[in-house]
Formats: C-alpha cells, sequence, structure tokens
C-alpha cells in the first residue's frame, strides 16, 4: 500500500496502476471464496505480487487512445443467452446468500481498472475466458445502459407461465379515432407479437373501410361495428390473426353503451365482448348491463373488456362498487388495478370467466388519452398452416431469346395424330423450359405493404428510439418530439404509398380489372383469408360443384312428350373447316385476353414472346385438328378453382363458392378459330335469335332494356298496360345437354363432315379437376354442360335456345326478350281485356315444359312480375295472373336497371345516387395517395361509369331525378378541383371538358342513333328509327331526317326512345347528320352539345 501511495505522489513518473478501496478488499476476498463457492466455475487469481516490475513503469503515458470501432450486430457471442442462464443457476439461494455473495466475492468488471492495463505476466495468462476484459470496441460502443429493460430474477417454485405456445396475446386500447393513427396501431400490432387488438371509440361509420385496410397487418382480419349514428365517437374493432376463426355474433342493442360480440375458434370456442360506454349517468348503463350478462350465462368462457367509463379506483363511487357487486355475481373476476387513463383514473377493465388471464401490464401511451392494456389468454394456440409450397418457374429476362435458340420446329412434322403431335409438342417445349428455367419450390407468404421501403424502416426505428427514450424520462418535450416523429413517419409512409399506387394506376390504365381491383382492396371491406385446405378439402369441393349439376338433373321431371321434329334453319351445309396460317393466329392473338392456367406448359407471357419461334407448330396442330375433326385431349382438361362468392361469406361453408373454370391458353386459341368461322357460317345463313342480346356484336344489356322500355312506353302512350315476367334459369350453361346440342347443330344448324366430328370430339372426354395452391383432387368426368372459362361456351349456348325464342314467337302478342339465359317475357292489353294474360300465362306454361324437355330447370324462387298500370288497376290484373300474382313486385331489377310500376325509373335513380356517393367517399379517401390525373381516372371508372351504364333509359327521369344525378357530377368536380361545396360548379365542369348529365344522356342516343343509321346496332333498334320520306320531292330530302311518331302524352311516348332519338337527331346540323366515321362523330357531337350546355 505505502509503495502505490508513494509511486501517486511521485512527480517524476506516471502511474501505471489505480486501485480503488472496494478493489483492494476484493482481491483479499476473491481467491478464498472462489475456491470454495466455484463461484460461476472461475479459478482462483495467481498470488498477488508484493512489487511492481520496473518495465512495467513508463513514463510516457500508459496507451495510445484507442481507435473507436462502431457496433456490428450478431457479435455478442451470446451473451444474452448466457446471462440468462447466469441468473436461472442462481435462482434458488436466498436473498441472504446472494447478498452476502455479492459482498464478498467481486464483479468482473472490479478487475478490469487492473487486467485492462497489465501485462500478462505469470498466471495470468491461463486467467478463465469469462474473466476477460471486454475488447476496446465492447468497451467503447456508447451503449446508454439506461435503454436497457432488466431482467426479472426468475425464483424457483413459483407459479410459471406457460409456454408460448398456450397462451395468446391480446391488447385493449381506446383509440379515440383511428383515422390518422392506422400506421402506428398495424406496427404496434406486429412488434407486440399481438394475436387480438381490441379497440374503442374508432370512430368510424359503417362504409369506412379504406382506415381498417390500412390498420390489418397481413395475414389478419377484422370485424367492425360502426359508431351509432348522431352520437359523437363510439365504434368498435377488433383485429386478429387468421390462426382462429372468428365471427361475429349478433346481439339486442342497449341505449347506454355500445358492445360487439367475438367468437374465437370452433371446437371449444370462448367469447370475447367488446364493451364502449359514453360519459354520462351510470344508472341506466348498470340496470341495462345486468340484463346483457344475464342473457349470456350460457357462454362458459368470456372475455369482457373495454372503456366503461366509470372510476373503479376510486372506493367512494357508487357506481363503481356496484358495477364491481354485478360483475362479482356473475362469477367474473376484474384484472386491472392500475390507473389506465392519463388522469389518474382506471376506466379501461378487463373482466374473465373460465379463462386464465396472465402478464397483464398497462403501457403508456402517447396517440391516445387511454393507456394500452397487454395480457395473455392462456388457451392452445392453433397450430399455424404449413406454408404453401408452390412449384413454379423463376423466368428471367432472356428466357425467351435461349428458348428460341434451342426449340426445334422441324420435330413435330411426321405426326398425324393430334394427340402425339400435342404430346411431343408439350414434351419439347417442357424439355427446354427445365433447362433454362427449371421448376422450383418456393414458400408462398403474404408479404407486407410494398411501399415500405428502407428509407421508412429506418426513420421507424428512430421513432422507436426516441420512444424508449421517452418512457425513461417521463419528459414532455420527449413526449413532444415523438409525436413529431411519428407525424413525418405517416406522411412519408403517405408520400411511399402515394408513388407506389400513382406508378400502379399508370401502367393499368388499359387495364380495367386490375385498376377496379386495386382500388377495391383499399375502399372494401377487408376478409379473412382462404385457410390452407387439405387433400381432402379439394375432393369436397368437386363433390360440392358435381352434386349442384346432378341436383338439377335429379329436379327435371321425365320427358312429357316426344322431342318435334328438327326445322332446319339453314341453306346451306358446312362440312369443312378453313385452315389457317400464321398470320391469322398472330392477329387472334391480340383480340384474346392473355390468361394463364397452370396446366400451361408455356406460361403466356412466354408464349407470346415467343411465338414467332413457335407459330408455325402451333400452327400445323391447329390445322391438324380442323382437318381431322379431332380436339387433342389435353385441350378438353380443366382446372376448377373455388373462389368465395361474397367477400364476407363464411369460408366454412362450400355452398359459398362457385367454381371457376380455367383452360389452357392454346385451347383458348383454337376455340377462338372455330368461333370466328362457326359466326361467319351463322351470320351467312341468317341463323340467330333476333332478340337475344347476350354474347353478340353490337348487342348489349343497354339496346336490350331500350327495346324492352320503349315497348312500355308506346304501349302506355296507347292506354295499354303490361305485364313483365323476369324467369331465371338454374345452371343453365352447366346443364346443356351434349346430345341434344350436337342433334341440333346438325339437323337446325346444318354442321356435318369434319366440323360435326370435331365439336363431338369437342364434347367427349371431357374431365376437370380442383385445384387449390398446390393439392388438387381426383379428376371427374363432364358429362353435360357447356365448358366453362372456354370461347365456344357463349355461342353454343345461344345456339341451343335459339327454339326457346322459336316457340315464344308462336304466341300472338306475347313479347320476348333473352340476354344469354335472363328470359324476359311482357304483353301489353287494353282496359277490361285479359285475353292477352291467358296467353301470357300459356306461353309460360309452354316454356316450362320445353326447358324440362331441354334438361333446363325453372328457378321459381328468382321469378319476378311487374305490372305497369295505374293502381287502381292493379289489383284486378293480378287477380287474372294465377301462381304468378304471389311474385308480383313493386320495382324489380332488370339486367342491372330498376324498373317500377309507373316506368319512372325513380327508384333506379336513388340507388344510382347511393351507390355512386358511397364511392365517392371512398375516392375521395384516396385522394392523398392520388395524383390529379390517376384520381380523374379513378373518378370516371367509379362514378362516371355508373352514371352512364344505360343511361339511354334516362329519358324516363323527372326533374328532380336528373338533379340528384346532377348533383353526383358536382360532388366528383369539387373532389377533383379541391374545390369547397360553396362553390359554382358550371365553371369547374367547363374547366374539366364534362358535359352535364342530361346532356350526356342526349349524346348516348345520339351514338346509338348514329350506329342504327349505319347497321352497327341490332335490328330490333334500327326498326325503332324511320327515315323520313316526304310525299313529294322537297329540299329535306337530303337530310337525313328521321320521323318523329305522334304521341299522346308527354309523360309515356314523348319519353320512349323512339320519340326522344329522332327528335334529338333532327337537331343537330346538316353537317354533323352527313358524317360517316364513328370516331368523328362523337368528337363534333360533344363539341356540339359542350356549346348547348355552357353557351
Amino acid at each position: 500500500m505505502f509503495l502505490l501511495v508513494l509511486m501517486i505522489v511521485t512527480q517524476e513518473s506516471t502511474c501505471l496502476l489505480v486501485y480503488d478501496r472496494k478493489s483492494l478488499l476484493d482481491l483479499g476476498f476473491l481467491s478464498i471464496r472462489l475456491d470454495s463457492r466455484h463461484f460461476c466455475g472461475q479459478k482462483p487469481l495467481p498470488p498477488f505480487l508484493e512489487g511492481i516490475p520496473a518495465f512495467l513503469r513508463r513514463p510516457s503515458p500508459l496507451l495510445p487512445p484507442g481507435k473507436r470501432r462502431h457496433r456490428r450486430r450478431g457479435r455478442r457471442g451470446g451473451k444474452m443467452i448466457r446471462l440468462k442462464a447466469h441468473l436461472i443457476r442462481f435462482a434458488g439461494h436466498t436473498k441472504a446468500e446472494l447478498k452476502e455473495l455479492k459482498r464478498r466475492c467481486p464483479s468482473y468488471r472490479s478487475l478490469e481498472p487492473v487486467i485492462s492495463w497489465l501485462t500478462p505476466v505469470i498466471g495470468f495468462d491461463k486467467l478463465s475466458n469469462s474473466y476477460r476484459p471486454r475488447s476496446p470496441r465492447l468497451r467503447h460502443r456508447g451503449v446508454n445502459t439506461r435503454n436497457l429493460r432488466p431482467l426479472d430474477r426468475e425464483i424457483r417454485g413459483s407459479q410459471r407461465v406457460g409456454p408460448a405456445e398456450d397462451q395468446l396475446c391480446f391488447a385493449l386500447l381506446n383509440a379515440r379515432s383511428i383515422s390518422n393513427k392506422t400506421f402506428y396501431l398495424n406496427d404496434s400490432f406486429t412488434s407486440e407479437h399481438l394475436d387480438f387488438l381490441f379497440l374503442t371509440e374508432t370512430w368510424q361509420r359503417e362504409t369506412d373501410h379504406i382506415h381498417f385496410n390500412e390498420l390489418c397487418p397481413p395475414d389478419c382480419s377484422v370485424l367492425c361495428t360502426p359508431r351509432s349514428s348522431g352520437r359523437g365517437g363510439g365504434g368498435l374493432a377488433v383485429v386478429y390473426r387468421d390462426i382462429s376463426p372468428c365471427s361475429k355474433l349478433r346481439s339486442d342493442s342497449f341505449s347506454s353503451f355500445e358492445l360487439q360480440i367475438t367468437k374465437v375458434g370452433s371446437d371449444s370456442p370462448f367469447y370475447c365482448i367488446l364493451i364502449y360506454r359514453p360519459p354520462g349517468p351510470a344508472r341506466v348503463f348498470l340496470d341495462e348491463f345486468a340484463e346483457f350478462l344475464s342473457g349470456i350465462i350460457n357462454f362458459n368462457s368470456v372475455l369482457i373488456m373495454g372503456d366503461f367509463n366509470i372510476h373503479i379506483d376510486d372506493s367512494s363511487c357508487a357506481s363503481a362498487s356496484e358495477l364491481l357487486f354485478i360483475t362479482e355475481s356473475f362469477n367474473l373476476i376484474q384484472h386491472v388495478s392500475v390507473p389506465t387513463h392519463d388522469k389518474g383514473h382506471t376506466l379501461d377493465l378487463v373482466f374473465s370467466l373460465g379463462l386464465d388471464i396472465k402478464q397483464l401490464r398497462v403501457k403508456d401511451s402517447h396517440i391516445s388519452d387511454h393507456c394500452w392494456i397487454f395480457f395473455s389468454v392462456i388457451s392452445p394456440r392453433p397450430s399455424l398452416p404449413s406454408p404453401v409450397r408452390m412449384q413454379r418457374r423463376i423466368l428471367s429476362q432472356n428466357v425467351s431469346d435461349r428458348f428460341t435458340d434451342l426449340f426445334d420446329a422441324n420435330s413435330f412434322n411426321h405426326f398425324n395424330d393430334v394427340d402425339s403431335f400435342m404430346h411431343s409438342f408439350n414434351g419439347h417445349c417442357e424439355t427446354i423450359l427445365n433447362t433454362i428455367a427449371p421448376v422450383r419450390q418456393s414458400v408462398s407468404s403474404k408479404k407486407s405493404f410494398p411501399w415500405i421501403n428502407a428509407e421508412i424502416h429506418s426513420f421507424r426505428r428512430l421513432c422507436r428510439k426516441i420512444e424508449r427514450l421517452w418512457k425513461i424520462t417521463k419528459l414532455e418535450v420527449h413526449r413532444l418530439h415523438l409525436k413529431e416523429l411519428i407525424s413525418t413517419l405517416n406522411y412519408m409512409i403517405k408520400q411511399a404509398r402515394s408513388t407506389f399506387f400513382h406508378n400502379l394506376i399508370s401502367m393499368n390504365k388499359r387495364n380495367p380489372k386490375t385498376l377496379f381491383n386495386t382500388i377495391y382492396t383499399l375502399t372494401s371491406p377487408s376478409s379473412s383469408q382462404l385457410p390452407n385446405l387439405s387433400q381432402s378439402d379439394c375432393s369436397t369441393f368437386l363433390q360440392t360443384f358435381s352434386a349442384r349439376i346432378s341436383d338439377v338433373g335429379h329436379n327435371i321431371p321425365p320427358l312429357a312428350r316426344a322431342r318435334p321434329p328438327p326445322s332446319p334453319l339453314f341453306s346451306q351445309t358446312w362440312s369443312n373447316f378453313s385452315p389457317v396460317t400464321v398470320e391469322d393466329i398472330h392477329s387472334l392473338l391480340n383480340k384474346i385476353k392473355p390468361s394463364s392456367c397452370p396446366l400451361d406448359i408455356i406460361p403466356t407471357p412466354i408464349f407470346l414472346k415467343v411465338f414467332e419461334c413457335i407459330g408455325a407448330a402451333v400452327v400445323d396442330l391447329i390445322n391438324l385438328s380442323l382437318m381431322s375433326g379431332s380436339v387433342p385431349s389435353f385441350l378438353k382438361y380443366a382446372i376448377i378453382n373455388p373462389v368465395l362468392k361474397k367477400p364476407n361469406l363464411d369460408h366454412s361453408d362450400q355452398n359459398n363458392f362457385r367454381p371457376i373454370s380455367k383452360l389452357p391458353f392454346i385451347a383458348k386459341i383454337l376455340e377462338k378459330v372455330v368461333a370466328e368461322q362457326l359466326r361467319s357460317f351463322l351470320e351467312q345463313n341468317n341463323i340467330c335469335d333476333v332478340f337475344q342480346s347476350g354474347f353478340k356484336k353490337n348487342h348489349s344489356t343497354e339496346t336490350a332494356l331500350l327495346k324492352v322500355s320503349n315497348d312500355v312506353l308506346m304501349a302506355a302512350d296507347s292506354g295499354q298496360y303490361t305485364v313483365l315476367i323476369l324467369l331465371d334459369l338454374k345452371s343453365a350453361f352447366d346443364t346443356v345437354n351434349h346430345e341434344i346440342m350436337l342433334e341440333r347443330l346438325h339437323n337446325n344448324y346444318g354442321l356435318s363432315g369434319s366440323v360435326l366430328n370435331w365439336f363431338v370430339s369437342y364434347f367427349s372426354g371431357r374431365s376437370y379437376k380442383v385445384c387449390v395452391n398446390s393439392l388438387s383432387s381426383e379428376a371427374t368426368i363432364l358429362s353435360c354442360g357447356v365448358p366453362q372459362g372456354s370461347v365456344l361456351g357463349p355461342i353454343l349456348f345461344t345456339l341451343y335456345m335459339i327454339p326457346l325464342g322459336r316457340l315464344i314467337s308462336k304466341f300472338s302478342n306475347i313479347s320476348y326478350h333473352l340476354y344469354a339465359d335472363d328470359i324476359q317475357l311482357y304483353c301489353s292489353f287494353g282496359k277490361n281485356n285479359y285475353t292477352n294474360l291467358t296467353n301470357l300465362l300459356d306461353c309460360l306454361a309452354s316454356i316450362r315444359v320445353w326447358l324440362n324437355d331441354n334438361h333446363l330447370l325453372l328457378n321459381p324462387n328468382k321469378t319476378e312480375t311487374m305490372i305497369f298500370a295505374p293502381d287502381d288497376k292493379i289489383p284486378s290484373i293480378k287477380s287474372h295472373l294465377g301462381s304468378l300474382s304471389s311474385s308480383v313486385q313493386p320495382s324489380l331489377r332488370n339486367l342491372g336497371v330498376w324498373f317500377d310500376k309507373a316506368m319512372s325509373l325513380d327508384s333506379h335513380s336513388k340507388r344510382l345516387v347511393k351507390n355512386c356517393f358511397y364511392h365517392l367517399r371512398n375516392v375521395a379517401k384516396l385522394k392523398t395517395m392520388l395524383t390529379r390525373s390517376d384520381l380523374e381516372l379513378i373518378i370516371h371508372a367509379f362514378i362516371s361509369s355508373r352514371l352512364d351504364y344505360c343511361n339511354s333509359l334516362f329519358t324516363c327521369f323527372n326533374k328532380k331525378s336528373l338533379n340528384r344525378l346532377q348533383l353526383v357530377q358536382n360532388s366528383a368536380a369539387r373532389l377533383l378541383t379541391g374545390t369547397n361545396k360553396r362553390t359554382h360548379t358550371t365553371p369547374l365542369l367547363l374547366s374539366l371538358h364534362w358535359l352535364p348529365v342530361k346532356f350526356r344522356i342526349d349524346f348516348k342516343i345520339l351514338i346509338l342513333v348514329f350506329r342504327a343509321l349505319h347497321g352497327q346496332t341490332p335490328i330490333y333498334i334500327s326498326d325503332l328509327l324511320t327515315p323520313y320520306t316526304p310525299a313529294r320531292s322537297l329540299r329535306s330530302t337530303d337530310k337525313n331526317l328521321l320521323c318523329v311518331p305522334k304521341t299522346h302524352f308527354k309523360t309515356r311516348g314523348d319519353l320512349a326512345f323512339q320519340a326522344v332519338a329522332p327528335r334529338l337527331w333532327n337537331d343537330l346540323p346538316l353537317s354533323l347528320r352527313q358524317i360517316d366515321s364513328v370516331e368523328c362523330f362523337k368528337a363534333q357531337v360533344k363539341t356540339f352539345l359542350f356549346r348547348q350546355a355552357f353557351s
């Protein structure tokens, strides 16, 4: 000791070793205690050296300052793991023993001032590794130990929480509006490893889905209850992982609080009840809450949580005491005992019955005045579904070039059999692809938001760092700094999201399906994901889909009479196909949608790129099929994918799925070739149903409805009443009888030779199977129906239905119209003259017989009837309708347009306005993430398209209905331009170059008139227009005018297309009426109407 002191006071030398009092004392006791207790397996230190050798003393500074090295992750060597093991190893010692051990034994760091500066001497080179000092890199890495959370020592013998697989993690928060907190809540759900997040006071309405979609992490779903109308605050939601099935149960409504009941699990479920009670008198709440608890006494396992707005912490509060008394009466246990509000009160509560709650903790939240409540529920965690392993090819950029180099077009010239040709072609292509792009297994995982980039990740780490600092210091300045950083983070995410969607919309301007799907995922309610299915599930799907068709066949009564003899409709037969060339196929590829199928040997994008190479082989295959009258078996095999009919339907019920069929891409090319030649033959022989508007060029739902509405209005103008019947068929496309179809093709339409043989081969030997992910069912034979997803299917179905139209035409004064399998029957009759109604009923009976004979089934539950007559005449007309009287509706939906008994379309106007405003509100929420050009594109896609659908019928609208639609357009213009509701809209529409609604209706009618005069509309539309021909030669002879029919009522005949169209056409300048080009006419007419609207 004296030597050390002497060295310190000596000025000529620099002290090398410095000891504090504790270190010197510890050195004395260390060798004794470590030898007796074997502390951490360390060896005793070598004996203390009395003297300091001369070579250890230096007159210069001890050591040069070491270079600071930055910390790198992954270099701790498992020190945290060893520390935890160390704590567990000594958990059995009593507190007194540990205290004495700590007093008598030095810590590791007490030796660092000595060991780290000593040159190794005898004995120190054998020191244990655990006793060696930290490296300079670890010693100077600048760690702030205040940010480290202390580890609680585990005491043996105490009750331990079950393993992670036996507990579910819950969180509860009063969010006080989630609108600007979605990204933070999403991040909290992920970082806290939650399974359930319960939110009160979401402040979301029924149609507000975009914020929930932002909040919901991948592989999660949300169940929400909108806030009550007319009440501030409110709104409930639960976000949950899809590992466990959850469903929202219906419950009684109460005036004093909001609630949402969620059923978790299926085999042994428990129930989570989320409650929000607005501030106010508690008397009504306590009575209603007690009534509610009495209604759920059959629930064995219940979790009740939420914001009760009662000060449970206040022992003098009578409401709190009564609430606890009520819950204790129902054996509920309350678990929250600390303040949950920033004012120091306990308002958010968690009650349980039959569930074990562990690890409950309350955590401050800077996004609300309420705190987080985290806890775990001891419950078997559902096993995570095994990852879906997909087999796919990794296609590089040069794969098409390499494929072209390896493809040998001369390998198939010697095949005369179409199946052998197809097999060899597929084998050759597959061999090449296996060489240049082999099939690899990959695990499909749902990715997070694609717009989250590295910069956002880095800034998010900074936010978490400041959040940890605020939790330690509790300083207001740190809280404000954290709040500012989170606002900046939200702004960065929104900007990145805006850029992402701008690029996506720009790339898909010509792809409406992708555009609609993108917006739909943002603005529509999220649905739980389809769970991974097993092999047996695929087989069950197959049985379900097959049973639907078989059930229809079982319900069809046996043949009532002999099938009538065929009535040929052809003037010449068709026995041979015309061969095609590479140029023909290349032009067809531009008309076919480039869809893909799992059966495709060559993926469709690669097929289109290498067509110049494989085109000759594909043409040879197609011509061989056409000439031989045989379809390759490979092209008659379909894949069925089950798709949920609506997003909110139950996944467990397989009846909620519809089958979507996929065929190989080459099959669609072959069918497209046959379809074009078949259409040409049918047009040459005039084989068609004039009043069939489905799947025909220049025909649409608008032309069909225009014909029907015109007939109804003209009949009403002449003082007649009309009865309209809408008939629906069950699975019509899937129940077409193949024998009847082939017989009709041959006897009625004149197909023979190799053409007929080709269709015989096309219908025979077809099969399909259900595929989900990488699993599939066994294949089954398709014994009836036209193939779904095929090109020929719709054409063949319309040919199958032609005899039905001829049957209806035999009944006098009965009109009809068909759109695919939708049948409309209507007849008009005078006052007190119900003879036509008798014919209508007889016609309906004949239709039922014909459908049964042709293996089609009428769906009586979807048969609807509309009577267009005054209110006082409807009862007497209903009495003459027999069994149809029960199907009479005040309004009905006909191909997307709502008809009413006055044919004013007022009900359609109201529904249309409501639908448009719903989508306009959703588009408004996307405004911040879209540029103006993208926003305008979205408005036209979601709003203008709805205003324009069948708007040629809107001549029936009165001024009030037109004003409703104009209000929608005005709101869309204000949204796009960013102006307020008081801004006059005429200048806005003028600057946007938008035609007002009334002029858009006139524009559509004028386009239809132009097309009708040039043979580009159905015949039944052209027949409604009569060119004006004066009785004698006048100047107006060559002015291309139309006759305006005489009408009696402005609210009936004057609104019919037959009267409105000629008036609008005749008002056009002669220069416009003489234009021959459709595109030129559109541009000129829009300019003309634009000047009229804004002059």
